[in-house]
């Protein structure tokens, strides 16, 4: 017997360098600063609201949309950070991680012809997303200099053409670390202004902004919110990245569009997890400590590379690092990561992952949501740079 032949949908989809370094670290026993999750516990306190409410029973099917406690709570901590009331019945839904989020985003506005802005160095779900939906991504980059990464929203005005549908942003921004400021978000305002253009926020770091500066929320701009799909995830801010739940708040007549996909792709998410998130936000002291919390073990990895030969590119958010490597080597960024990971025992990820057509800028990022004894023995390490 032969299997029957079928056609991708995704052919440029491969194995992600995400698995391929982790892979390798773990093949090489080396410090893996390159995936960005936590290898450190979330609070008991959190497990304990969630086991309780498994213990309570509630473990059947919630309502599609989330239970109505925690879109109740998740629309009280946008409107205290944010000042915006997103309706929690008809403007906010719980989803299973915030990459369901996206592509259910892009799946509900994005028709077949449609372009698509997107900003690189891009996270990998985002063009997938856009071409299960049969839209057309539209590449702009980043332009990097001493003050690192920044958004030329000149070539995202250039970008627009009468089938432009999204734009796709991502503050604080995995992988490079940046954060769109007051004035960004005013240049992404003025660019949409009387158009039906959708935008999709991703701000699934929106608790880790550092240096005494505000998360610049699409949430925050009424003008924005009006035509904006925003994700934002518990995982990250919890540190539990494998109960993958996040949500989405927009508008009652775009949420209306996401929940028809919502529902069948995905219908809803578990129970127990939703309700004990509720309960544990009740105490705001978690996310609103996060950013010195992250603060401290950025300035902690970033005074430990000062020692090495790498240049440092600013870190204002996120829980990413990205160094310039040109001073220790001439390689690809790839192979300078494999190189790292066999041979000093570090594993970074190549920023050149994160273009559609890879380039080469000589830049790699570590991960620094690790315990500061993880982050001592990488930097250990890199200190024969």
């Amino acid at each position: 017997m032969s299997t029957p032949n079928i056609v991708t949908k995704l052919p440029k989809v491969g194995t992600t360098i995400f698995t391929v370094m982790s892979a390798l670290a773990s093949e090489k026993g080396a410090v893996n600063l390159g995936q960005g999750f936590p290898d450190f516990h979330c609070d008991p306190a959190l497990v304990d609201a969630v086991t309780r409410a498994m213990q309570d029973g509630l473990n059947q099917y919630p309502p599609m949309a989330g239970v109505l406690p925690l879109r109740e709570a998740i629309a009280d901590k946008v409107e205290r950070l944010y000042g915006h009331r997103y309706d929690p019945v008809s403007e906010i839904t719980v989803t299973a991680g915030a990459t369901q989020g996206i592509l259910t985003s892009v799946l509900c506005a994005v028709h077949p012809g449609d372009e698509v802005i997107v900003i690189e160095p891009v996270y990998d779900c985002y063009v997938p997303a856009i071409e299960l939906a049969g839209g057309i991504p539209v590449f702009v980059q980043m332009e990097v200099g001493a003050a690192g990464y920044s958004i030329p929203w000149d070539k995202v005005r250039a970008a627009v053409t009468p089938k432009t549908r999204m734009i796709m942003v991502n503050t604080p921004h995995n992988p490079t670390g940046s954060v769109m400021r007051a004035a960004d978000v005013a240049a992404l305002a003025d660019i949409v202004r009387g158009t039906d253009i959708l935008i999709l926020s991703d701000e699934v770091y929106e608790h880790m902004v550092f240096d005494g500066q505000p998360h610049e929320s699409l949430a925050r701009h009424p003008e924005l919110a009006e035509r904006s799909f925003i994700n934002s995830s518990f995982g990250k801010t919890y540190h539990v990245t494998g109960w993958k739940v996040g949500y989405v708040a927009a508008p009652a007549a775009l949420t209306a569009e996401f929940r028809k996909v919502h529902q069948f792709n995905v219908f809803t998410v578990n129970t127990p997890v939703q309700y004990g998130l509720a309960e544990y936000m009740k105490n705001p002291a978690p996310y609103l400590d996060l950013p010195a919390f992250y603060q401290k073990k950025r300035d902690l990895f970033r005074a430990g590379l000062a020692n090495t030969r790498f240049e440092l590119l600013p870190s204002q958010g996120t829980y990413f690092q990205c160094v310039k490597y040109d001073a220790i080597s001439d390689q690809s960024e790839a192979d300078f990561c494999k190189w790292l990971t066999s041979e000093i025992g570090v594993a970074a990820i190549p920023v050149s992952a994160f273009y559609n057509t890879p380039k080469e800028s000589g830049i790699v990022r570590f991960c620094f949501a690790k315990k500061d004894e993880t982050l001592q023995l990488a930097l250990d390490r890199l200190a024969k740079l």
